[in-house]
């Protein structure tokens, strides 16, 4: 599968409380097992006005079902096409 960055814009969705992520990861979850195992949600990056979320899925298609059935929006898809941290240097 390939991983993919989603970001989506959600008014304020920063200021929410735990119970506010929790309800939202329920959200997510329920729209995920109805697409398994087109598409996999790995962990989201929340900011004060929406989320950078990272998946993986088989495509683009299956992010934007996800985004269909889980009422969050898909601002912006991008394919990851390579992954560097630190130690990418040493090589």
């Amino acid at each position: 599968m390939k991983r993919y960055v989603i970001e989506r814009e959600v008014p304020s969705f920063g200021a929410n409380d735990n119970a506010g992520f929790c309800d939202a990861a329920k959200t997510s979850n329920a729209a995920l097992a109805k697409l398994a195992p087109r598409v996999q949600w790995e962990h989201s990056y929340v900011i004060g006005n929406g989320t950078f979320c990272v998946y993986l899925a088989e495509d683009e298609q299956a992010i934007r079902e996800h985004a269909r059935l889980s009422g969050f929006p898909a601002n912006r898809i991008t394919e990851v096409v390579r992954m560097i941290d630190p130690t990418t240097a040493a090589t």
